[in-house]
């Protein structure tokens, strides 16, 4: 017996704090270490039953909604383990832009468990749900924590962090998007062993956020992207404490203490700017 019809959730953004690539694994994914934080950037996720099959629907047409959509192959796996629903019809009401290492499409998938979850009454255990995750996306699981994490492993290993230091943020998405299996092969990783499990970071002020920014992939996009070198120069000639690439890209973050401070940037950034006119702006909140 399902739980109800038809229900919506929304779908934070993340922004990677820290985020350090190690060698490559034999399956292919990366070694990773990462400080990572959901915002109020969302997306909605609606999860309905259908008489059969799984659809997606989405009101950005960019959005490819076939075989390889995240939420498409969430779905497949939940009712695989669930035997239910019999079908399912999900539709995605999309804020957070593609191939900007904010995670929205992860984060869409991650809902997509959740909704079902809520839809058909049967909860996964944590660690059949964290398994359905890692088999959509490497980003996946994070979402399903609903926290601050320490992220290791290709990202399947979560330490929550409870989060103490709220902090706002203006997010820039330049003009273009960029592919994360692009920014892993620039960074040019060796095959390696994982690196030893690092402690969980102890950030007491809002200062010590802003220290610990750090991203491996401003590294590989540097020669060929430098507007994102151009955008963390205007974030932080508009007061930001600090600025950073979030994930593999395009998106650049700087920290406020304030939504006050944080419009107040965004007021500042020149019109077009790094990235082109087709750059879109965002202010959001620690979560």
């Amino acid at each position: 017996m399902c739980a109800a019809d038809a229900v919506s959730f929304l779908a934070p953004a993340k922004l990677n704090l820290s985020l350090q690539v190690f060698g490559r694994r034999p399956d292919g994914y990366h070694h990773i270490r990462s400080v990572i934080v959901p915002v109020s950037l969302y997306d909605e996720v609606t999860v309905e039953e259908a008489a059969e099959g799984i659809s997606v629907e989405c009101d950005d047409p960019s959005v490819p909604t076939g075989e390889g959509n995240t939420c498409r192959r969430a779905a497949a796996l939940f009712m695989e383990w669930a035997g239910a629903p019999a079908g399912v019809r999900i539709r995605l009401r999309k804020t957070i832009p593609a191939e900007a290492g904010l995670g929205g499409g992860s984060s869409d998938a991650a809902t997509t468990l959740k909704g079902l979850s809520a839809l058909t009454g049967k909860c996964p255990p944590r660690d059949v749900l964290l398994a359905m995750a890692a088999r959509v996306g490497a980003d996946v699981p994070f979402f399903t924590l609903g926290s601050a994490a320490l992220v290791e492993g290709f990202g399947e290993r979560l330490t929550a962090i409870p989060w103490e230091v709220p902090f706002h943020a203006v997010i820039v998405r330049p003009a273009f998007g960029l592919p994360t299996r692009d920014g892993y092969g620039r960074l040019r990783r060796p095959p390696g062993d994982p690196p030893p499990p690092a402690e969980i970071p102890a950030y007491r002020t809002l200062g010590d956020v802003a220290a610990a920014l750090g991203n491996d992939f401003e590294e590989a996009w540097r020669e060929d992207r430098p507007e994102i070198g151009e955008i963390k120069g205007e974030l932080l000639a508009a007061g930001a404490l600090a600025a950073g690439l979030s994930g593999s890209g395009s998106a650049v973050f700087g920290l406020f203490a304030s939504a006050e401070a944080a419009r107040g940037a965004r007021g500042k950034l020149p019109p077009g700017g790094g990235g082109g006119t087709g750059r879109r702006v965002f202010v959001a909140r620690s979560v």
